[in-house]
């Protein structure tokens, strides 16, 4: 029987010669598994099945911890829909290959080599050594990290707002998964805006969306290493970096554009203002909550989001977007075109030139997809611009915010928006590869020529 097992291994896994092709076709599966639970009729609180395209959009939507809903998740899912929902988030969360590697060291208590190079694509790890104490790391860390969200949340539905503790505890896990995994999915159909004004509640989510966004690698080297700032890799580095940056930059800009918005901060209290406006800052890094009706905010602050979504969180993390890491070397590489040097540095380290071309190729081809997309639905829709790329940007950079024209869109751009948030979790340059029949080498260089560039 194990020589059969085997085989049948060695037979499925040949089919695929590339770690990506196993990850795109983990997450299709996980996405076609939840579109089937999910249309069944004990998903839905009515018990009648749901249309198979609002099935679909929402397994891929929590499989891609993005958030956009075409129906109401509070009120259209049952119960059983919403841990169907919350299980889809987890496992879009922590990665199909980490999950399916952390099975493999249960059943067989070793791990193969291209199982190995599978949670190295899905993990963007640099070493093979250790994937068991990676991927048992890793889960470890992001239950510790729910339960104790979930618990805050938990004590908080109950104390201040008199909720029986099932119901208290049963919101707090929902929301603590969510917010972790960067999901963004609410059982409420105003997101958390009820609650613009509970620091435990909103910060709580905050801090569990920062922190899933980081990354794991940067998270473990931290736990290791953080009084020595100076032993930081190049990653932590950038991600802590610009993390800081962007949080505080979007912060004092989403601030005081909105400032005196009477239909979003202005409605608030002054601390509630400066809590809110922090809040709208981390949520475009992929979190996808909000306290203020996102539709109200003014063009300029939809900009500015925009361009925060489009970052996202760090590498290997929950997070979407082309990652605050790429965006980050990016800037390395213009500061040193622009000094004239031919070598890129960060700190005391040399950036390789396959990192560079790794990031420009991510953030051209993910330009290439938000404008086409963008393109495709002005199209179909009469929605104005601002609010149709909006919506594309949170789709492929898996943020879940929107402007509310979700809903009201037609069948065909639901269906663009699915195949965005795919394309966006598992990666422009993930999908290229799995895509690509073989690597090829160049065996030879030619000539070389310097074009007139600009």
């Amino acid at each position: 029987m194990g020589s059969v097992r085997a085989r049948v291994s060695r037979s499925f896994m040949g089919r695929f010669q590339h770690p990506a092709q196993v990850v795109v076709t983990g997450f299709l599966l996980a996405i076609l598994a939840g579109t089937a639970l999910l249309s069944l009729p004990a998903s839905t609180d009515s018990g009648e099945p749901a249309r198979f395209l609002d099935a679909l959009f929402t397994a891929t939507s929590a499989v891609c911890v993005t958030g956009l809903v075409a129906v109401d998740t509070g009120t259209h899912w049952s119960t059983f829909g919403h841990v169907v929902i919350a299980a889809l988030m987890q496992v879009g969360g922590l990665g199909i290959m980490t999950l399916a590697t952390l099975f493999a060291v249960v059943v067989s208590r070793r791990v193969g080599l291209r199982a190995k190079l599978a949670v190295q694509a899905e993990t963007k790890q640099l070493r093979l050594t250790d994937v068991r104490r990676l991927v048992r790391n890793v889960v470890i860390f992001s239950l510790v990290c729910e339960a104790i969200a979930t618990v805050v949340l938990g004590v908080r539905f109950m104390t201040e707002y008199g909720q029986p503790a099932g119901r208290a505890f049963y919101w707090g896990a929902f929301h603590a998964v969510s917010a972790f995994n960067n999901a963004g999915f609410a059982l409420w159909p105003d997101s958390l805006t009820r609650y613009a004004g509970d620091p435990w509640i909103c910060l709580t989510a905050a801090i569990a969306v920062i922190v899933g966004g980081l990354g794991f690698p940067v998270v473990f080297e931290l736990a290791r290493g953080w009084r020595r700032p100076a032993a930081w890799s190049i990653l932590t580095r950038v991600t802590l970096g610009m993390t800081a940056v962007l949080l505080a930059v979007g912060t004092t800009i989403l601030t005081l554009s909105e400032w005196s918005n009477a239909r979003t901060l202005g409605a608030l209290s002054s601390g509630d203002r400066l809590m809110a406006g922090f809040f709208a800052a981390v949520m475009p890094r992929s979190g996808g909550f909000n306290t203020v009706d996102t539709g109200q905010m003014r063009p300029e602050s939809l900009l500015v989001t925009d361009v925060l979504m489009f970052i996202g969180g760090g590498s290997a993390g929950t997070a979407g977007g082309i990652k605050v890491t790429t965006f980050g070397l990016l800037a390395f590489v213009i500061w040193a075109e622009l000094r004239g040097e031919t070598r890129v540095n960060v700190g005391h380290r040399r950036l390789p030139e396959g990192t560079q071309r790794q990031a420009v190729a991510i953030a051209l081809m993910a330009v290439g997809f938000v404008v086409t997309a963008t393109f495709a639905l002005l199209v179909m829709t009469e929605h104005s611009l601002d609010r149709v790329l909006f919506e594309v940007i949170s789709a492929f950079a898996t943020v879940g915010l929107s402007t509310g024209i979700t809903a009201d869109l037609p069948t065909a751009g639901h269906a663009l928006l699915v195949a965005l948030m795919f394309v966006g979790r598992i990666g422009p340059l993930t999908l290229g590869t799995a895509l690509a029949l073989r690597e090829r080498t160049r065996r030879y260089e030619l000539p070389e020529e310097r074009p007139i560039v600009g």
